[in-house]
């Protein structure tokens, strides 16, 4: 697998998903009955964009990615904290679903980069 494609595949998606949430923050407030946050989303939009633009620089960096996954389990968070609020919110499970994903992949990317480089970490 070419680690360093799939780094700037995550550079764009991160892109994407950061422009998303700062301009739809209040349709995504409301989706999942968070009215009250819409800056949070704003700034989740921030993160994934800086995050995004690291990742587009230089997609074979590791610490970049891993930097997503600390994002994403921000997101997991989040979402965790949304679905105890709204237990039958579809687009909060959805959305839990998605960054799950989204965290699995990450993780896949980092690790991957990590090898790449000969800095891998330590299995737990």
């Amino acid at each position: 697998m070419d680690y360093k494609k799939l780094g700037f595949g995550l550079g764009l998606f991160s892109m994407a998903l950061g422009a998303a949430e700062l301009l739809g923050a209040r349709r995504i407030s409301r989706a999942l009955d968070a009215k009250d946050h819409e800056g949070l989303i704003r700034g989740f939009g921030v993160r994934e964009v800086v995050a995004g633009f690291g990742l587009l620089n230089m997609p074979a960096n590791a610490s970049s990615v891993w930097g997503r996954v600390a994002g994403d389990a921000m997101d997991l968070a989040a979402l965790g904290a949304a679905a105890r609020r709204s237990p039958r919110n579809r687009w909060i499970w959805g959305s839990l679903a998605f960054v799950a994903g989204a965290t699995m992949l990450d993780i896949v990317a980092a690790r991957g980069l990590d090898r790449t480089t000969g800095r891998a970490l330590p299995v737990i």
